[in-house]
């Protein structure tokens, strides 16, 4: 009897299980700690956001990093509206090498999830924490 009701819940949590995605990219190449510990991850808040004229995937954002106020040059046009993420929290790689895109200076690199169909998300803390907290 206890057997017939523990393989009834093992088939009902088995059916309640979503698939596993089948189209998850590998793991890149191990690194060391040392480099890791070289990137600068903070929380910021996105100021301003515009579309860069003649292109379809860039806006051009200004960053409260707590540090200062940056510009990064970002490529999720296609997934959200300037408008809509004025005031959005993000990470913020700030000590990636500055480069021009677009004639527009970028000073960092806002972090982005992606999901086996493209759909970016912004990567944030759970918590409300200040512009400049160091995510590690």
């Amino acid at each position: 009897m206890i057997e017939y009701q523990v393989q009834k819940l093992l088939a009902k949590k088995q059916a309640a299980e979503p698939p596993k995605s089948v189209n998850v990219q590998p793991a890149k190449e191990d690194i060391n700690y040392e480099t890791f510990a070289t990137l600068d991850i903070r929380t910021g808040t996105i100021l301003t956001a515009e579309k860069i004229a003649k292109t379809k995937k860039l806006l051009k954002l200004t960053i409260d990093t707590g540090i200062d106020e940056r510009t990064v040059v970002s490529g999720i046009a296609e997934y959200y509206e300037p408008e809509a993420i004025i005031g959005q929290k993000v990470s913020i790689l700030v000590n990636l090498e500055p480069r021009e895109i677009k004639g527009i200076f970028s000073q960092g690199m806002i972090l982005m999830a992606e999901d086996s169909e493209g759909k970016l998300s912004f990567v944030l803390p759970a918590d409300d924490f200040h512009n400049g907290a160091v995510i590690r």
